[in-house]
């Protein structure tokens, strides 16, 4: 007989498990073609948008000292995703270079939702598993990051953002007034070499050089090729050139929401090189119940800060008397964020009235700079 105990974890655990349903969509979608193509970006982005209407908002936290052995279900969601992404990736190419019913057009758009898929849920569980102290976890969370050639992320991440979050020594921290089509490129061209000064540093305390075969990026470079490897064996250039779509597509879902988390949002600057500790008040967050249900409580975001190896079903939720408030679950936002116009008429006056509420003795805020205190005009 299963022990009751295990019965309702299962249950409570089991609406985090609704990513995994994307996996068999998008196999069967790839065998219809056409416009049904369009079901994944429809199911992950607007399915979500909508059942966040129908759902509400999940305000309760669970207790935050509970043990990895009654977590067992949550865990098993981000244990049993990379290789199902992974047969999902190299099985959609294998089959897209052979259907003669797809044309160009639908291997794009089959390359796009796949993209969506590897960004959206693939990329957001490997951002779970980084911060386990597992080596199983970690390099699961390697290998979803090479799938997407983005292995940096890790570094950048874990020695990078959650340090300097809120400052100008931050690259993914998106600056007020800085619409996402600046901010991207940016991102782009910043994060790996802040991501690689970062090991670098870290190797020079050990007295070793960058090119000791400690340095991590070694590492991401030899997963990569030997995905891009595969990529090629299996589907030829046509292959090839579906993967690196996939990644593309995968690393712009990421940084859109990376750019939605912070917007805006800045440290104190104390003086002397230093700021004020990250407080909830220095992230998004979004207490929508659907939208969480598919990110695994990414929108938790300011306790995510707070407790960086929390697991996310111990993620807890902050009112806006502590943490600034999304008016939309992420689907939303994200979407509202690729229109910076629309984006700045929604956020802007939101940042204003975050800062007459925390940081009322500023009245005029500088310029960022990569090094002093980086509040934004």
């Amino acid at each position: 007989m299963i022990p009751p105990d295990t019965v309702s974890s299962f249950q409570r655990a089991l609406p985090f498990w609704a990513s995994l349903a994307l996996i068999p969509l998008i196999a069967v979608l790839a065998t219809l073609g056409g416009w049904w193509l369009l079901g994944i970006p429809l199911a992950t982005w607007w399915l979500f948008a909508v059942l966040d209407q129908v759902t509400g908002l999940e305000l309760e936290n669970a207790d935050p000292d509970t043990p990895d052995a009654q977590l067992f279900w949550y865990r098993a969601i981000t244990l049993l995703w990379p290789p199902l992404q992974f047969a999902t990736l190299f099985g959609v190419i294998f089959y897209a270079v052979r259907a003669e019913h797809l044309s160009g057009i639908e291997i794009a758009g089959l390359t796009f939702g796949m993209g969506v898929l590897s960004g959206t849920i693939g990329i957001n569980y490997a951002h779970e598993l980084m911060h386990q102290s597992s080596k199983l976890e970690r390099w699961l969370a390697d290998l979803l990051l090479a799938s997407v050639l983005y292995s940096h992320f890790r570094s950048e991440h874990l020695l990078v953002h959650h340090r300097y979050v809120g400052t100008g020594r931050d690259p993914v921290t998106a600056r007020y007034n800085e619409g996402f089509h600046r901010f991207f490129p940016r991102v782009l061209r910043q994060s790996y070499g802040s991501s690689w000064r970062a090991e670098v540093a870290m190797l020079a305390r050990k007295g070793l050089s960058p090119l000791d075969g400690g340095n991590p990026f070694w590492r991401y470079l030899a997963l990569q090729a030997g995905f891009l490897l595969v990529a090629f064996l299996l589907g030829g250039w046509v292959g090839l050139a579906m993967f690196l779509g996939q990644a593309f597509t995968a690393i712009w879902q990421l940084e859109l929401t990376n750019y939605i988390e912070h917007y805006g949002l800045t440290r104190k600057h104390l003086g002397g090189g230093k700021y004020e500790h990250v407080r909830p008040r220095h992230s998004w967050n979004a207490a929508h119940k659907a939208s969480n249900w598919l990110l695994i409580n990414l929108q938790r975001h300011s306790d995510h800060h707070y407790k960086p190896d929390r697991r996310f079903p111990l993620l807890q939720n902050y009112t806006e008397a502590d943490a600034p408030q999304f008016p939309y679950g992420y689907p939303v936002m994200t979407a509202c964020a690729m229109v910076p116009p629309l984006w700045k008429r929604v956020m802007n006056p939101r940042v204003k009235r975050w800062r007459a509420m925390y940081y009322p003795e500023i009245t005029e805020w500088q310029p960022y700079n990569k090094l002093t205190h980086p509040a934004p005009r």
